[in-house]
């Protein structure tokens, strides 16, 4: 049986994915914690103090961040604090002016007592017979529990969830490690909190009381300690300085499970895949978490780092040995972009699928892209191409902007507005148009922010159809990072943020803000029927349009440089169209008949809207991209209706 689904929109994407460990918290007292809300604040779009309803939302978030799944501490413990009276919220806003944190600080203190009850309850489940059936749903929906025994109650079924799991693997062995990782993750987890000493906890209890508070603005700002601020710019950038392995913990030691293409680590061939790694520098790492193990193993560029292996021979006897690998900057290609061509008629359609939206001194989304479709073009009949942005949570937005430049002329693309409600326009000034034949945007649910404004704007301009779930994401809000991008070694050791500082939309006058894009043609994909999206997530911002800008009268312009930018503009400014809006009706009609006779997307649908969301299968029978396929149907009637348009106008 295959893995259920995970959704994650956003990924933190590193060697051995896990940002939870016994790593030591950001080195914060009370004055910083409060010097960084304010400085959030001050920055944020809409919430600009620490007031009553701000207090209530924090409150919920921090018993979240400490127990996310409900099962340390029960609802008759923390009944005061989940329903908080107007006298209990007005007091937390005084001890915040104050710089005190009094009330957290207890709730803090119940949660470590709850520690021990979890190990001694940890122990009475080995005797206890587990529950059936028990859906993933059941418990990602609960509620908190009532005491003790319901608290015992929900720890069998989630054991009854992961003896599920671990009844499909295939061997004993394989069996108990997976027990043991679990294990291994929740004493990290619980030393996490406890600390070394009692400065440790009053730090981690700021640490939490930070994300608490950046959450409760809106969902996309956030705090981050140095660590997870270096993942967040892995994350964007999709590059990283190592050794270019994935490893696994295994309890004993690391193993590689695969090496990247074109790192330090296939470069050097001395480590092979299935190698386990026990020490870095000759300090062991066995018993680690494999976050504190990464950050030993990467390193400055240039630089050197020695690993100890131990691999087993082929007669199954075990060899120990060290080799030493120098650190490279890492690009994670296969999840920036990828490109291929499909044969059609005398010709192909070009496929291309942006995974993020990026820039480094050498790479960036616009110049990976363009590259592409140029060498699709020199070498074949290039006649359509679709641009793939599931699965795309966005990214940097000056690369939205240029993204979109290589189909479209010169003009508006987005426009941002700010908490005061200035108007700031980014305009596409590239001369040249990559591609200007037809052109599809694929789309799911998850694509979002910098997918959107591409999306959006070039069906705003008439430039591309929409196909894919029914709907984007519908995040119309933009954030800033204080972490700059090409210093990701200067990261404060006080922790970082990205707050949210105001809104954007297209050329239209639109935003896709909780709404999202909506799809011309509509091709369910696997994640059409779920609760995915903006207007399902805590305390989004609304939304609302502005004045359509196709007829740009730079406004925002300082004076002294309009008549400069005017002709920069010249007369290659991309007008708006309605052409393909004609060939929409046609297209959706036989899209839709195709859908309803495919017997085996039939199966799909029906399987996906009997699933919830946390029991889905990606490996339903027969699926097999089936969006992608119907976007490629789309395509070919599109590239042969336009065709035959053109030839029209020509004998006209």
């Amino acid at each position: 049986m295959a893995n259920s689904i995970k959704i994650l929109l956003i990924s933190f994407l590193f060697i051995g994915q896990n940002l939870l460990g016994a790593i030591a918290p950001p080195n914060i007292s009370p004055y910083e914690a409060h010097s960084k809300s304010e400085e959030i604040f001050k920055a944020h779009a809409r919430h600009k103090e620490f007031n009553q309803e701000i207090a209530c939302r924090t409150l919920i978030n921090y018993l979240e961040e400490l127990d996310p799944i409900k099962c340390y501490l029960t609802k008759e413990e923390m009944l005061v604090y989940l329903n908080p009276t107007p006298e209990l919220s007005t007091r937390i806003v005084e001890e915040y002016k104050k710089q005190q944190f009094t009330t957290f600080q207890a709730i803090y203190d119940s949660f470590l007592a709850s520690i021990d009850r979890r190990n001694s309850l940890e122990i009475k489940l080995a005797t206890l017979p587990l529950p059936i059936d028990v859906k993933s749903k059941d418990l990602h929906e609960a509620d908190w529990t009532n005491d003790s025994d319901d608290l015992l109650s929900r720890l069998l079924k989630i054991r009854s969830l992961q003896k599920d799991s671990a009844d499909k693997l295939t061997t004993q062995e394989q069996i108990d490690i997976f027990f043991q990782r679990i294990t291994k993750r929740r004493t990290l987890r619980e030393k996490e909190f406890i600390g070394t000493c009692i400065l440790d906890q009053k730090r981690e209890m700021l640490t939490c009381f930070l994300k608490a508070l950046a959450s409760s603005l809106d969902s996309h700002t956030m705090y981050f300690t140095p660590g997870e601020a270096k993942q967040f710019l892995i994350q964007v950038q999709q590059r990283l300085f190592g050794i270019g392995a994935q490893l696994r913990d295994d309890l004993n030691g690391f193993t590689v499970v695969q090496i990247v293409e074109g790192g330090p680590a296939s470069h050097s061939t001395e480590l092979k895949i299935g190698d386990k790694i026990i020490a870095v520098n000759h300090d062991p790492i066995a018993g680690m978490d494999i976050t504190e193990a990464v950050e030993l193993i990467r390193g400055p560029q240039g630089t050197s780092v020695i690993l100890t292996i131990v691999r087993e021979t082929p007669s199954s006897k075990e060899e120990k040995f060290d080799i030493i690998i120098i650190r490279e900057e890492i690009v994670l290609t296969e999840s920036r972009f990828s490109s291929r061509v499909e044969p059609f008629g005398k010709g192909v359609i070009g496929y291309v699928a942006l995974h993020s939206f990026y820039q480094d001194p050498k790479h960036s989304s616009y110049i990976d892209l363009k590259k592409a479709i140029d060498e699709m073009k020199a070498k074949n009949n290039l006649q359509g191409v679709i641009l793939d942005l599931r699965h795309n949570a966005g990214g940097l937005l000056p690369q939205a902007v240029e993204v979109t430049g290589l189909f479209i002329q010169k003009g508006v693309v987005a426009s941002i507005k700010d908490h005061t409600g200035n108007i700031q326009r980014l305009r596409n000034l590239n001369e040249e148009v990559t591609w200007d034949g037809p052109l599809i945007v694929l789309t799911n649910r998850t694509s979002a922010s910098a997918s959107e404004i591409v999306a959006m704007a070039l069906a705003d301009y008439g430039r591309a159809l929409i196909v894919g779930d029914d709907t984007t994401y519908g995040k119309g809000s933009y954030q800033t990072f204080t972490l700059e991008s090409n210093n990701p070694d200067k990261i404060n050791p006080q922790g970082e943020y990205k707050v949210t500082r105001g809104a954007y939309y297209t050329v239209g006058g639109g935003t896709p803000q909780l709404t999202g894009v909506k799809a011309n043609i509509e091709a369910p994909g696997i994640l059409s029927f779920m609760e995915v999206g903006e207007k399902f997530s805590k305390y989004p911002l609304e939304n609302d349009k502005i004045t359509p800008l196709f007829e740009d009268d730079l406004s925002d312009v300082h004076p002294l440089y309009r008549v400069r930018l005017k002709k920069i503009l010249g007369k290659t400014l991309q007008k708006p169209s309605n052409d393909l809006q004609s060939l929409i009706p046609e297209l959706a009609t036989h899209s839709q008949s195709r859908i309803e006779k495919n017997l085996n997307y039939q199966s799909f649908i029906k399987e996906i809207r009997q699933t919830d969301r946390y029991e889905l299968d990606f490996n339903l029978i027969g699926q097999n991209d089936l969006q992608l396929d119907e976007a490629l149907n789309v395509m070919k009637e599109l590239i042969i209706l336009s065709n035959a348009k053109q030839s029209q106008n020509f004998v006209r």
